[in-house]
């Protein structure tokens, strides 16, 4: 039978099954193929909730969705085109978002009474016609996996344990893939096991073969590579990113890196990835518990070291006191906060701009610090290093946010020349001026900014600690006037930072129109996506990305002033919105989802459509 390949502009693929299925990994090892074959990517995995649910169950489905391109893309894709359904349970908690006459893939062996009534299905979809309208490819995988692998002296279990290559080794096949960089991976990953990399070879092969030999498949897809600048590009996760990011910051102030944290989803990846790179003098703590970890960090900052600490939101809950005490102290440290839904344990793998609100006021008494916020899973990069440029420039504590999104989602990232990247100038001040008498420790420059002395240095003796400092001395004062002071001080400095910041500029759209869309952290592909489309149907819409959120830039006024309206998106109540409405006295739009996933592209044009009418 004549096989034919059709060539297609973009693709979106959900693979979805059981914990155990290793649905993370293949979406993984399909994203990194599609990478080398120069698509443009955005990728969104979605865990499960909870701790090896019960196998079967709607709580249980662990999903990886991945959008690919010959265009540049910016989300993960509102639909699937193709959904891999490795069990009934998989294909009920997605199916509402596959597209009209999409393509299922469905391991016919989840489908049995057992997994029907675990997901709670009184029927079989694929026998009951309610699949209608879809293009169902039905294949026992579970039972293809164990023929193909009766020759191996493995349990069944681990037999199974193989039926994602499988569907991998097909869907290599249906996109017109090589396999070489899966089975380099595998060769990496289980050298160690022969047997059972000999077992996922095999199976990632058979799958292939399976597409090719069998006549019910005579059409494959093709995606072009997309067309992007030249250069050097690797596949980069948000957390990954960051953990180069700050790498990066401490070479060019030529400090040492510390990390202190505790484990929490989804920031635990930063430690995982900061601890393999000892040889760039970072060094990585894991403490008992939250406060631990952020006050080990402030300590390393007292002591001369970039200082980070990172977390959730339910942990930095009970960091603020040692936050506060930074700002106080008025020392160098990142606070890394990667939210995810609340309040209290909330939604641990699910994604949510939570924290804003906490960020600017979650602290007692007045406890002004600088915000910064990713935007992107390659922008953490970028976002990393300036936030350790800004706390050490200017002597305060930085609060860094990123999102569950951003942290696991991931999209090509271009690497950045060294020689490109400008250093971050540091000065420790190591002995009395000429005209000092004596060493003040609360002394500031034009900027407000205090000098940083490592302990020990000799005739600089200082001390410092959590009461109200004297103006100048930092010794303990409780006069009114002094307090009075110093809250305004520390405010001024935090003020300052703006004129050291860029300006806000447009993303994208006109100058002036009818309605600019604002927005920060992890909502800016959706936004840049609808307004793109929004613009070529004649609407005059525009984009503003807002990366500092504390002080914002001195230009955000006048820019707000060129549009009849404003509209805020976030995945959340309404953060931004207040904390606009508050500083510029302006009525603003708000459109929020507070569901544990993304605003899709989609929603938002609806919205943008309805609010122009």
């Amino acid at each position: 039978m004549t096989k034919t390949t059709e060539l297609r502009d973009e693709i979106t693929i959900k693979f979805a099954g059981d914990s155990g299925d290793g649905m993370q990994l293949t979406g993984s090892q399909f994203t990194n193929n599609t990478a080398l074959a120069g698509n443009d990517i955005s990728t969104f995995p979605d865990f499960p909730a909870e701790i090896r649910a019960p196998q079967g169950t709607l709580a249980g489905v662990s999903g990886f969705q991945l959008h690919f391109s010959s265009r540049p893309v910016f989300t993960p894709g509102d639909q699937y085109d193709v959904l891999v359904a490795m069990n009934a349970a998989a294909l009920k908690a997605n199916l509402k978002t596959l597209k009209k006459e999409g393509t299922i893939i469905a391991n016919i062996s989840g489908f049995d009474k057992k997994n029907l009534r675990l997901s709670k299905q009184e029927s079989n979809p694929l026998e009951d016609g309610s699949l209608e309208g879809y293009r169902v490819i039905e294949m026992d995988i579970t039972r293809l996996t164990r023929e193909c692998l009766k020759e191996f002296k493995l349990g069944t279990k681990e037999k199974d344990r193989s039926k994602n290559m499988f569907v991998l080794g097909f869907l290599y096949w249906m996109y017109n893939r090589k396999m070489d960089s899966t089975i380099s991976f595998l060769e990496t990953k289980f050298k160690k096991k022969p047997e059972v990399l000999a077992a996922n070879i095999k199976t990632l092969k058979a799958g292939y073969h399976y597409g090719e030999t069998t006549e019910t498949f005579t059409t494959r897809y093709e995606v072009k590579p997309a067309s992007i600048p030249p250069g050097e590009y690797r596949n980069i996760m948000g957390n990954q990113a960051l953990v180069i990011g700050l790498i990066t910051a401490a070479q060019k102030a030529k400090l040492p890196l510390f990390y202190g944290t505790y484990p929490i989803t989804p920031a635990s990846d930063i430690l995982h990835g900061l601890s393999k790179y000892k040889n760039f003098g970072v060094r990585t703590f894991q403490a008992e518990d939250e406060i631990a970890a952020v006050c080990a960090a402030l300590g390393a900052s007292y002591g001369g070291n970039i200082g980070v600490t990172g977390t959730s939101g339910p942990g930095l809950a009970l960091k603020g006191e040692a936050i506060g005490l930074a700002v106080m102290l008025e020392l160098p440290m990142v606070i890394c906060n990667i939210q995810r839904g609340g309040p209290s344990t909330g939604l641990p793998t699910k994604t949510e701009q939570s924290d804003l609100l906490q960020a600017f006021y979650g602290r007692n008494g007045e406890c002004p610090m600088p915000i910064i916020a990713a935007a992107s899973p390659s922008d953490c990069f970028e976002v990393a290093f300036e936030a350790c440029r800004i706390t050490l420039q200017h002597m305060t504590p930085i609060m860094l946010l990123s999102d569950g999104y951003i942290a696991n989602g991931a999209e090509p990232w271009k690497f950045p020349k060294a020689a490109d990247i400008p250093a971050i100038e540091v000065g420790f001040k190591t002995e009395l001026g000429a005209e000092e008498e004596e060493f003040l420790p609360y002394k500031r420059d034009e900027n407000y900014v205090r000098e940083w002395v490592i302990p020990g240095t000799e005739g600089l003796q200082h001390r410092l600690g959590g009461l109200e400092k004297e103006a100048n001395t930092g010794n303990v004062s409780y006069d009114p006037a002094n307090h009075e002071y110093m809250v305004k001080i520390r405010q001024a400095k935090v003020d300052k930072i703006a004129d050291f910041i860029p300006l806000q500029a447009l993303d994208n759209g006109p100058e002036q129109g009818d309605l600019l869309i604002v927005g920060w952290g992890s909502t800016y592909g959706a936004i840049k996506s609808a307004t793109r489309d929004l613009l070529k149907e004649g609407y005059q819409v525009a984009h503003a990305h807002i990366r500092y959120l504390r002080p914002f830039p001195k230009n955000l006024s006048d820019l707000f002033k060129n549009y009849k309206k404003i509209l805020v998106p976030e995945i959340n109540n309404g953060q931004l919105s207040k904390i606009i409405r508050e500083e510029f006295l302006i009525e603003v739009e708000q459109y929020n989802k507070i569901q544990g996933v993304p605003i899709t592209k989609g929603e938002l044009i609806t919205v943008v459509k309805q609010l122009l009418k």
